[in-house]
Order: C-alpha cells, then structure tokens, then sequence
C-alpha cells in the first residue's frame, strides 16, 4: 500500500510538502499551547502579575491563529490530493481494464469490477484525504507531547510510559481481526454490487419468468451476510477504541492523582501540572485517534490488495516488440492453417480442432453449424482476443502474431448477434467506429444500413438518447444502429 501511496502522490510532490510543513506548525502550535498555559498559571495567576498574564494570553492567541491557518492550509491540500489521486487511480484501473483480454472478465464478475473501481479507491481516498493526514498529525503530537512530558516531570512521565503495553496490545489484537473482516466485507458488497447489475440487466427476463419474489430473498440473504460481516468489522473496531480510551484515560486519572498530591506536597508547580495534565491529554487523544484511524487503514490496505491484483495482470495478448505493419491497401485474404483452440475457462472441451478455412479478397462466405460448433470462436480469434494452441491464422499473408493487435482490428467492423449500444445518442453509437467522423457520414452510413428512417421519427433525431443498452430501441433497430456502425467503419 505505502509503494502505491508513493507512486500516486510523487507528481504532487510541492503539494504533499506543503501540507507537511502545514502539518508540522499546526502540531508545534497545537504543543505551544501547554507551554503557554503553564506561564499564565505560573507567573500570571499564581504571581498575581496581571501584565504578565495579558502578554501571556495575547501570545496564546497568536498561536491559536497560527494554529488555524496550519490547520486550513493542511486541510485544503490533504482533500485536494485525496480527490486528485483517487481519480488518477480509477482513470489508472480503468484504463489497464481495457487492456484486459475477454478470457479475465470471463473469470471474474462485472458487479466485482465495479466495486473495486468505485468503493475500493474511496478507501483509498478516505485514507490520503483523511485518515492519513490524522494518523501523520497525532503521531507528531504524540512525539512531541511525550518529549514535553519527560521535561515537565521524569516521574510522571516514566509512570505514563509504563502503561503505554496496556495500550498498544489491543490495538494489535483488535487491528488484525479489523483487518480481516474488511477484506471479507469488502467482498460481501462486491457480490452485492454483482447481483444488482446482474438482475437490473436482465429485468424483462425477471419480470417474464415471475422471479421477483425468489430475487428478493436471494438478495436479502445477500444484504444480511453483508451485514453481519460489517457489524463484527465495527463490533471489533468500536472493541478497539474503547479498550484504547479506557486505558488511556484511565490513567491520566491516575496521572493527576499522583501529580497532585505532588503538587501539595512542593515537589511540582501547579503550572507545571497544568501543562503535564495538557499534554498527557494530549498523548492519550492522539493514542485514541490512532487506534481509530488503524481501522481505516486497515480497511484500506484491504482496499489496495484488490486494486493490485488488477493493476498487476498482464495481458496474455501483446503487442509483438517489433511489430510488422498489415501488408497496404487492405485485400482481405483469410486463411485459418490447422487451428486448435480451448477457451481457458473451459480447458477440457476443444472448440476447434485441425481448423482450416481460406477467404480469398471479395469473397463471402458465412459459417452454419449448431451451437457450440465453433462459428464466434472462429470470430474471436480472428481479432486476436485469444491465440490458438497450434496453427497460424493469417491476415494478407501476415501472421496475426506478428502485427499490432490495435492495428489489426482496425481493419475489422463487427456486428453481433446481440447488438451491443451504449447510453449515448444515436449519432455517438453510430460514430464509435470513427469518432472522427463527420455528420454527414454519419448519416450516409445510416442511409446505407436502412436505419435513416427510423431515425427521422426519433424525438431529437440523430441526437435522441438511446437508454442504456439501447432499451428506447427495439431489437431490429438496434440492429441497425450496429450495422450502421459497423458501415462507418469502412
């Protein structure tokens, strides 16, 4: 987690200094506060000097201001790079997703996808917005008040030092099993996350085949595990927090008690108990802070192992290193040389086997057989989203491994059997092919799929939002819209 918080933070470098040095005077002031504290009792209060007590308590208030502004300055930048690198990190996920091969999305959810792009990175976010900023900021504090401490008084002091086991036990304890449970809440809402895009998708066939009621319990066993994962997650950090507090204040309590009779007895100033009591305080709030915000860390760290196992797929389809251009003009000669092929989730089953086929340029040819003979793995491997296990397919000659796989689609326009549309307007679903390319071929190549006419009718025309998936279409029209694409794609 820390080598990714390293790596996504390095281009903002001027801001993190920033909010360091920030954060570094807003903890000084936070510290100088005791000192000042312990003058105006001292020497202002127990002298009976009321100009010192005035110079005392108007430098305290330019402290506070100090205090304010740092306070400010750190706040605004640790936001600010908590929003910043947060949407670095999805465009980051996102844009290694669409590297992926079909064959990883075949193993995994969509509903998974979706959660680890948008729950798992505000983890994320909460943590470089939030959490780590507090965690930086106590622990300074924590530094510095235990320095003061040892200065103000070496008996009490190594008496708070004595109990600091008593707090850092629970911490560890509670801290692994909170660490868990994320992760394996986490998951609970991921497989929530699968399930609603999964049933809102396919609502008609829901609806059609009356299965509302089976969903609806499906989907409430579903929220309940989910809920009782995160109850124990929040059951063991809330466990942590009060352990933490009780122990620490408990012996503050202590602290005082024996800190007082110190003070009756001459051995300690009040001032200087005052400033004790102060910075215990803040110790102990600084301890408390930290067992809270572990929780989020932990949370987090959970959060960053699932973003990482994407990050850290490589596609099993690459670009060759010295990539040979498609042979130009494009002829279109096909040739398939004794293909076999098994599609990796389902290693068992041959979908082809000692496949040849040749296409010679201008020719059409289509390919019947029953389901499951082999026609779209024919198609799929043709745009190289898989490599066979044996055999050459080539291209103009060229073997489809040695060329760029980009390029190589290029040269293709795919309409399938379920007309894929997206929720844009009819002109954006028909320009996917080209997005360069004008109005008026985006027009021409509707005219040339016969969809120009249903188009017309549309309430805006080729501006009309088509829902997503298409669903203000009917399926021929679709159709269509896929055909014209794929026209326009030349």
């Amino acid at each position: 987690m820390l080598r990714l918080l390293v790596e996504l933070l390095a281009p903002y470098r001027r801001r993190v200094i920033l909010a360091l040095v920030a954060l570094v005077v807003a903890a000084a002031a936070m510290l100088a506060v005791g000192q000042g504290l312990r003058a105006v009792i001292d020497k202002g209060f127990s002298a009976g000097d009321p100009a010192w007590l005035d110079r005392s308590l108007a430098a305290m208030v330019g402290v506070i201001l100090v205090l304010a502004l740092a306070t400010y300055v750190r706040f605004y930048n640790v936001s600010w790079l908590g929003e910043r690198v947060t949407a670095d990190l999805r465009r980051r996920v996102f844009e290694h997703l669409l590297t992926l091969p079909p064959s990883w999305f075949e193993a995994g959810r969509t509903g998974e996808v979706i959660t680890r792009l948008t729950a798992d990175t505000t983890q994320i976010e909460n943590v470089i917005g939030s959490s780590l900023s507090i965690a930086l900021r106590n622990a300074l504090l924590l530094v510095g008040g235990l320095a003061l401490l040892f200065t103000t008084s070496l008996k009490l002091s190594l008496l708070t030092v004595a109990g600091v086991p008593l707090v850092v036990t629970p911490i560890i304890v509670f801290g692994r099993r909170v660490r868990t449970l994320a992760r394996a809440s986490q998951a609970r809402v991921a497989a929530l996350g699968e399930r609603i895009d999964e049933t809102i998708h396919e609502i008609r066939i829901v609806q059609a085949y009356g299965h509302e009621d089976a969903d609806r319990r499906d989907f409430g066993r579903l929220v309940e595990s989910s809920f009782d994962t995160a109850r124990d997650r929040v059951a063991n950090r809330a466990r942590l927090v009060a352990a933490v507090m009780l122990l620490v204040f408990g012996a503050v309590a202590f602290i005082l008690w024996v800190g007082g009779h110190d003070v009756l007895a001459g051995r300690l100033s009040a001032g200087e108990l005052s400033a004790f009591v102060f910075y215990a305080a803040l110790v102990a709030g600084s301890v408390g802070a930290l067992s809270e915000v572990w929780g989020d860390l932990q949370r987090a760290t959970g959060a960053t192992e699932r973003l990482l196992e994407i990050l850290s797929t490589r596609p099993a389809i690459q670009a060759p290193a010295q990539a040979r251009a498609l042979p130009e003009p494009a002829r279109g000669a096909i040739d398939f040389e004794g293909i076999s092929f098994r599609y990796p989730s389902r290693p068992d089953t041959a979908a082809l086997d000692d496949f040849n086929l040749r296409v010679a340029p201008g020719e059409t040819v289509a390919l019947v057989g029953p389901s499951g003979a082999g026609k779209s793995t024919v198609f799929q491997l043709l745009l190289r989203f898989y490599d066979p296990e044996s055999g050459v397919i080539r291209i103009d000659g060229l073997p489809l491994t040695e060329a760029d796989p980009l390029a190589l689609r290029r040269r293709m326009a795919l309409v399938s059997q379920e007309a894929v549309i997206f929720a844009a307007s009819v002109a954006d679903n028909v320009r996917y092919a080209r997005p360069d390319a004008s109005p008026a071929e985006v027009h021409a190549a509707c005219a040339a799929a016969f969809a120009d006419e249903f188009i017309a009718r549309l309430p805006e025309g080729y501006e009309t939002d088509l829902g997503e998936r298409g669903v203000r279409l009917s399926g021929g029209q679709r159709q269509r819209i896929a055909i014209a694409r794929a026209i326009l794609a030349d």
